[in-house]
């Protein structure tokens, strides 16, 4: 680690208040996991738990066999993981902060001090867009309150907001122990356990929102035959208004990322704008459905009382755990750059 090049950086400071200035867009992460319930989970207990670094640096032998990641130097137990995904997040907060002038705030349901963050005016006053990473089990019981409800339903009325929900995969949800093998042999990660099921906050979200979609299994997208290059996207660019999909054909390599199905049939509340191919060589429950794609950006415009925009995409599309692209900094940069009406 290179400490020359790396920023000056802060811990447990209270947020400060990032002024509105016309035209520019302030960016807001919120990981609705609860730190200290994710990293003391029981690690005799191989479902529903994040792995520790050790068991990482295990599958990823010698990547992370240098000084930087040691005991003195990197935790190495579940919270050593959970870091992994703040760091990966840092090109994005980067590349976002330099095109809108603002930091991205960061906050955490449940941070590593024990402090509980709801969502409220003290992340929402100076938000214009929040991006909700869904990284909570389900059995860590993390719900939306009806006062983060209310307060998220009076900052959607502004217009120029965008809420962007994240919940990662749900896979294994099935009480059939082969099903859960061929899923677990689909997304070919050893690091998952055969069951691990994100989102609740998410989902409960969702929910009081009306926002009618289901996070579902974790998919291994296809790759370009021959390449280890990913699939382009299948783009319904008449559908993007928002053009958040300008010059973008792929966002990242993740190897189970979830599909986001939808659950009304009313066509205009909620747009497909872009699907993932599936790795159809590796069996799956959906693909033997029929299946050769999921969805992986949704878009709900405004509507009613809503004035700001509601989008769905996986929060990985946002870490760089496994690379980065022109094209998916494309789509950080569109994020980034939406304009504000107000």
């Amino acid at each position: 680690m290179n400490s020359k090049i790396i920023p000056a950086r802060s811990y447990n400071q209270n947020h400060v208040f990032r002024k509105y200035v016309p035209g520019k867009r302030r960016i807001s992460i919120y990981w609705s996991w609860s730190y200290p319930g994710e990293c003391n989970r029981d690690l005799t207990i191989m479902d529903n738990r994040f792995s520790t670094m050790t068991e990482t640096r295990r599958v990823f032998w010698p990547t992370y066999e240098t000084s930087e990641w040691d005991a003195m130097h990197f935790l190495q137990g579940i919270e050593g993981t959970l870091e992994l995904f703040h760091r990966s997040t840092l090109s994005f907060q980067k590349l976002a902060g330099e095109v809108t002038g603002y930091p991205v705030a960061v906050f955490q349901r449940i941070d590593q001090a024990g402090y509980m963050l709801p969502i409220d005016e003290r992340i929402l006053a100076d938000t214009d867009t929040l991006m909700v990473f869904g990284l909570d089990h389900l059995i860590s019981d993390q719900e939306a309150g009806p006062e983060e409800i209310s307060a998220i339903r009076e900052w959607l009325k502004r217009e120029g907001t965008c809420l962007l929900i994240g919940p990662h995969h749900d896979v294994g949800f099935t009480d059939d122990l082969e099903q859960r093998q061929i899923e677990y042999l689909h997304h070919g990660d050893p690091l998952v356990p055969r069951q691990q099921r994100f989102g609740q906050y998410t989902r409960s979200l969702m929910k009081a929102l009306d926002v009618p979609v289901l996070n579902q299994y974790g998919l291994h997208p296809a790759r370009i035959p021959g390449t280890k290059k990913l699939a382009p996207l299948n783009i319904n660019r008449e559908l993007d208004s928002l053009e958040i999909l300008k010059d973008v054909t792929t966002f990242n390599f993740h190897p189970h990322l979830p599909h986001y199905a939808i659950t009304t049939n009313e066509p205009k509340k909620i747009h497909v704008l872009a699907r993932q191919p599936i790795d159809l060589e590796r069996p799956h429950p959906f693909t033997q459905a029929g299946n050769t794609e999921f969805n992986s950006l949704l878009w709900m415009p405004p509507q009613g009382a809503r004035s700001g925009d509601i989008l769905m995409a996986d929060l990985t599309i946002f870490t760089t755990l496994f690379g980065t692209s022109d094209s998916l900094e494309n789509f950080w940069r569109n994020l980034a750059k939406m304009k504000i009406k107000n």
